[in-house]
């Protein structure tokens, strides 16, 4: 952190202050593009997490999440803002960070800020003829302003392509088509199977070979972010559970850890253990799901079957003591709901021996399949530092050698009590993504098999107000889910409500990293490279 400090004080026109694990560098909207330079070149900030895009009524701000992959645990928030709520500009950061290029259309789709340079700047989840702009405190919400479309968004306004660049020191308006008139352009989606979601592809092709690769969200779009500014803390707790549906216990816990850091509320430790158990149970049962459905876009039913037969024990586990299975809604606030079942314990311990067994049997039924390797190996390569760029966290990102797991980075829970490896791969194919997820199960049963037997005695919550109110300020956490790093930032002025709330979708890097996976490969390819990345679209669409 000093050595951090001492580098930005040659930036003088920023005013930094530490909050915790996370120096805050705030710039004038004049100095956004130099700052952000300095931080990816002189301070070597390679990873863009997150763009926070927020009101503050009397102006519309960013926060830029940054992160030194060799010091992981150190974060940076640049933030900038402009008064111009009739045209807010802002510098593009897109030619920093590849992940920049879709979180600034985020930004721009919900708040209205343009970004300079930018090559796109379509919305990113509502129609382009949306009125208004859904995350302004003085929206609009009028349905008769935006009436519930009768037909399709036009192909021609699909693409269309805005975009604000700087000529003669003044910025211009340009529209450019997104495809030539002699593209063959191939729909995938939003209704198809092997899209794993309501996402809509748009694929250029030459023959077999894909060329480019539009991806177009928002199908099931369903305003989580917004909604949360009217609900109270333990209500957003129900809304987590349905991002990212396959970890929404961790998505869960991520909610209660930042809202706990903000109370300085002591959670007991059997909380911590239960959660923890309840984390990576999820993590199993998600990684099973991802393996079969893969199979299965390869053509392997059975395969399929397989994996929905071992999850399905851990779903009954998680209906014996919380009652919920795909959604267990068992944590909250200060611990859990209420404590394991008398069973819990016992029916876990089956099932480790259970799952080790079963795992060899996936791999005899799959792995070694000579047609499902020649599909797999050699196909869809990401280097280390195109899924960093990307943001691509989680284990597509340590298919390519990069280490980012959150539980090590910065342990939360009862890790800290759990000793486990970090599965990295190098080669960052299509099979390396495959087989990480089986090798990340191996690990999983590992942690739950140093914690179950050792849960400590001892209330499951602590007490907590009926109702809860977070202090002013800025909260940040970060955790580990399936698919990557889930963030949650909170905005709040010491209401029931947060003022502003923001979720960080792994899986909105995952699709963007796709692009890159593909572009040049077959288009059969490009199914088993989707899998492979294993993104949920609910996660995405917000």
């Amino acid at each position: 952190m000093g050595m951090m400090n001492e580098k930005l004080s040659a930036l003088a026109f920023a005013f930094v202050e530490e909050n915790g694990k996370t120096l805050n560098v705030t710039v004038p909207k004049e100095n956004l593009y130099e700052a952000a330079v300095f931080l990816r070149k002189e301070c070597n900030c390679d990873f863009l997490m997150d763009i926070v895009g927020i009101d503050y009524t009397e102006s519309l701000g960013t926060i830029y999440y940054l992160s030194n992959t060799q010091n992981p645990a150190q974060l940076v928030a640049l933030k900038t803002s402009t008064t111009d709520r009739e045209d807010p500009l802002l510098d593009s950061v897109h030619d920093l960070w590849d992940s920049a290029g879709l979180y600034e259309r985020e930004v721009h789709d919900f708040l209205g800020i343009r970004f300079i340079n930018h090559p796109d700047m379509r919305r990113l989840f509502l129609r382009q003829d949306w009125k208004g702009y859904p995350l302004r405190k003085d929206y609009d919400a009028n349905p008769a302003l935006n009436p519930v479309p009768l037909e399709n968004e036009l192909i021609e306004d699909m693409e269309a392509v805005p975009a604000v660049e700087l000529k003669m020191g003044q910025p211009v308006e340009t529209i450019h088509k997104l495809f030539e008139e002699d593209e063959y352009i191939v729909n995938f989606g939003p209704q198809h199977p092997a899209t794993h979601g309501v996402l809509h592809l748009r694929v250029s092709l030459e023959g077999e070979i894909v060329k480019k690769i539009d991806p177009n969200f928002g199908y099931i779009h369903r305003g989580i972010e917004k909604m949360s500014e009217t609900y109270t803390y333990p209500q957003i707790l129900h809304l987590t559970d349905r991002l990212d549906y396959l970890s929404g216990t961790i998505n869960r816990h991520a909610v209660c850890l930042c809202c706990e850091k903000a109370l300085k509320l002591e959670v007991p430790e059997r909380a911590h253990y239960i959660r923890t158990i309840f984390d990576e149970l999820t993590r199993i049962a998600s990684h099973l799901l991802g393996w079969g459905c893969m199979a299965m876009d390869m053509g392997s039913i059975t395969a399929f079957v397989y994996g929905m037969r071992d999850r399905e024990k851990i779903m009954d586990i998680f209906e014996e003591t919380s009652g919920g299975r795909l959604m267990a809604n068992y944590s909250v606030i200060g611990g859990v709901a209420w404590d394991i079942h008398p069973n819990f314990q016992r029916k876990v311990k089956e099932l480790i021996p259970y799952l080790r067994k079963m795992l060899k049997e996936h791999h005899l039924l799959f792995t070694g399949n000579p047609i499902a390797r020649g599909r797999m190996e050699g196909v869809g390569h990401l280097s280390k530092e195109q899924v960093i760029s990307l943001g691509a966290t989680g284990p597509s990102g340590r298919a390519s050698g990069w280490s980012n797991d959150i539980r090590k980075i910065e342990p939360y829970a009862a890790y800290r009590r759990a000793d486990f490896n970090e599965v990295l791969r190098q080669d960052g194919m299509t099979f390396d993504r495959y087989i990480i997820r089986l090798d990340e199960i191996l690990e999983s049963l590992n942690i739950i098999e140093q914690l179950i037997d050792n849960i400590p005695e001892g209330p499951y919550a602590a007490k907590t107000k009926a109702i809860i109110r977070l202090p002013e300020g800025e909260f940040f956490q970060r955790v580990e889910n399936a698919r990557g790093e889930f963030d949650v930032y909170i905005n709040s002025k010491g209401d029931k409500s947060p003022y502003r709330i923001k979720f960080r979708s792994p899986c909105l890097t995952l699709v963007n990293s796709l692009i890159p996976a593909t572009v040049g490969s077959k288009v059969a390819d490009l199914i088993m490279i989707g899998a492979s990345l294993d993104y949920v679209v609910p996660c995405i669409d917000r």
